[in-house]
């Protein structure tokens, strides 16, 4: 199973690149997800840590969707999901194999010395008035613990999603454009390894040719009849 930002929409997480997705309606807000822009731009950060404080993942819950996901995998039929979500609404609703592929929005990192620690800290800090809070330990500038652009993947997490590619024999991609490399590419990865494909996306995505079969259903109404 492979998911992006469109699984959690129905949980009032909006996504990025849809029709009512953040950057299409705010297009300046994808610099708070560029690592140079975010690194560079005092600015930059100030706004994205205002943006943390008021993320709607604090308070999300799990949708239909996430919760057919976990029931698969208490039957024995889901072997992994491989998400590019940062809002752990999988772990949340019961999923035990979760590969988080870009992180998670619940921990802060130091971009210096690599601190990691609960991002509930540094925002207690935001509200404090810092900011722009600096790594306790060393100083350096602090950032959520997700992969931004200009940022490589986590080699071992990576791996083991290929590994989970390679060893499925139906990869259902849902909630996503597959518009960013390389976790779209594991959709082909799966397929010439053998795998069935099932894409199951609003809009059209590079890699529906792949596909077996395309759904455009909203994944809440979708995915309980699909994995029933």
């Amino acid at each position: 199973m492979l998911t992006g930002a469109g699984i959690s929409t129905d949980s009032g997480i909006p996504d990025f690149r849809g029709p009512n997705g953040l950057w299409t309606k705010n297009p300046g807000a994808e610099k708070m997800s560029n690592l140079r822009a975010y690194s560079t731009s005092r600015e930059v950060r100030e706004q994205t840590w205002q943006a943390r404080l008021v993320h709607p993942g604090w308070s999300a819950e799990p949708n239909a969707a996430h919760h057919a996901l976990a029931g698969l995998e208490r039957t024995g039929r889901l072997r992994a999901i491989i998400t590019q979500n940062i809002d752990r609404l999988h772990q949340k609703a019961g999923s035990s194999v979760v590969i988080e592929l870009h992180g998670t929005m619940f921990e802060s990192v130091c971009l210096a010395c690599a601190d990691r620690r609960d991002m509930r800290e540094a925002l207690d800090r935001v509200r404090a008035g810092e900011t722009d809070p600096p790594c306790l330990v060393c100083g350096g500038i602090l950032k959520s613990a997700t992969i931004s652009f200009g940022q490589s993947l986590d080699r071992a997490i990576f791996d083991t999603a290929k590994y989970e590619a390679r060893a499925c024999d139906l990869l259902i991609a849902a909630g996503t454009s597959l518009a960013v490399q390389p976790a779209a590419g594991l959709v082909g990865l799966a397929a010439s390894h053998g795998a069935k494909i099932i894409i199951c996306n609003a809009s059209e995505t590079p890699y529906d040719g792949f596909a077996a079969a395309i759904v455009r259903e909203p994944l809440s109404e979708a995915l309980p009849t699909l994995v029933g």
